[in-house]
């Protein structure tokens, strides 16, 4: 029996992936929902419009009142909102004058374009493009005395402002697109809730405040470990990079991420990493794929209801051994007390999957995956039930 039909369709059909982002979420959406996932979007964060933000507009006056010696752009989202915010307080033209008067350090390419579509030039910026390397650059030089405006992007970088103060430095933090928690923090409970459900595969990560604001949530609900343990073992968190992933890490997650911090890039390590880990099993003559709210039989994608979906993975993680009843009515999402629903939901199950020949009935014991007999590493021995 040939795999090929498996490999034909689109990687992420059958997944469910959680989005977080309130930037770019409708790109990001509609490159997974290309690739066949459905996906689930609660912003965990929320922008404040850089016109509106008095911090940011205090922060740049102080600066063309007393230039800086040396200023640091992190992204270039954040420095052309911060260029265009100053042009609309009439202060375009004097910030450009003062940040061209300054050495000018750049995070990355990105962020060297826009200064350069600005009319300045960079003075340097590290390959890794990583704001590590820009501080071992600038301590290394020395800035005692030294004034140092920092272009921030969200939350400060960890550690980067009092590193540069206990050399010496008087820094200057330009706050361009300060994030808060959303506005209406329903949607971010129901991804949140249905995260510790294991009814999204992945969530996704596109900067560093947005996975703080989630744990942060969590945390308020009384949450945090539980969603911890999930995402360490079982829902796939997946960051555009390094900076995204630290809040995770400092809780002991490691997340997945692409070699490229691209949302693209990010996107192909979810269309790797989630079909990996769903098993192809031989069963009944038939190829079974488990995903996430579907199966893939023969190739042919058959949506699962979540009661038989629970069904078929407590079978599934013991396949060709007998599972009890018992067990499987305790594997049933919701309150189901008595074993009746365990016969609903797998006749249901049978009927999803288009091949009744894929559980088996053991009177009186419960029912069993059917793994072809001669599947590597198959155990016909009925084990307890």
């Amino acid at each position: 029996m040939s795999d090929a039909g498996v490999a034909e369709r689109l990687p992420l059909e059958g997944f469910t992936v959680g989005v977080t982002a309130e930037r770019r979420a409708e790109e990001l959406g509609a490159l997974l929902a290309r690739r066949g996932a459905e996906v689930v979007h609660a912003p965990a964060l929320r922008v404040v419009p850089l016109a509106d933000d008095r911090e940011l507009r205090d922060a740049t006056e102080g600066l063309v009142a007393r230039p800086p010696d040396i200023v640091v752009a992190s992204t270039a989202v954040g420095f052309r909102g911060w260029i265009e915010a100053a042009e609309g307080w009439g202060a375009g033209g004097a910030l450009l004058e003062t940040l061209g008067g300054a050495r000018l350090l750049t995070r990355g390419p990105k962020v060297k374009g826009a200064v350069r579509a600005a009319g300045l030039r960079e003075e340097w910026s590290p390959h890794s493009e990583s704001m590590a390397e820009v501080l071992e650059r600038l301590l290394a030089e020395g800035v005692d005395g030294r004034r140092v405006a920092v272009q921030l992007h969200g939350e400060p970088v960890p550690g980067f402002a009092e590193a540069l103060r206990a050399g010496g430095a008087e820094v200057v933090a330009v706050p361009v697109y300060r994030w808060l928690p959303p506005a209406d923090l329903a949607p971010v409970d129901r991804l949140l809730d249905l995260t510790l459900r294991r009814g999204v595969d992945a969530l996704t990560f596109t900067s560093a405040p947005a996975a703080a604001s989630l744990l942060r949530r969590a945390e308020a609900r009384g949450q945090l470990s539980s969603l911890v343990g999930t995402l360490a073992d079982g829902v796939l968190p997946v960051c555009v990079g390094p900076v995204a992933a630290q809040p995770l890490q400092a809780l002991g997650v490691e997340p997945v991420r692409p070699e490229r911090f691209r949302l693209g890039p990010m996107v192909q390590r979810v269309c790797e990493e989630l079909p990996a880990r769903a098993r192809v099993l031989p069963v009944a003559g038939h190829q079974v794929q488990i995903r996430g709210h579907a199966v893939l039989v023969d190739g042919e994608l058959r949506p699962v209801p979540p009661a038989g979906m629970a069904l078929l993975r407590a079978l599934a993680r013991r396949p060709g051994r007998v599972v009890g009843r018992a067990a499987l009515l305790r594997a049933l999402p919701g309150a189901a007390r008595h074993e009746h629903a365990v016969e609903t939901a797998t006749a249901r199950l049978r009927t999803a999957l288009g091949a009744p020949e894929l559980i088996q009935t053991v009177v009186k014991r419960g029912y069993r995956l059917a793994l072809d007999p001669l599947a590597a590493g198959a155990d016909e021995g009925e084990g307890p039930a």
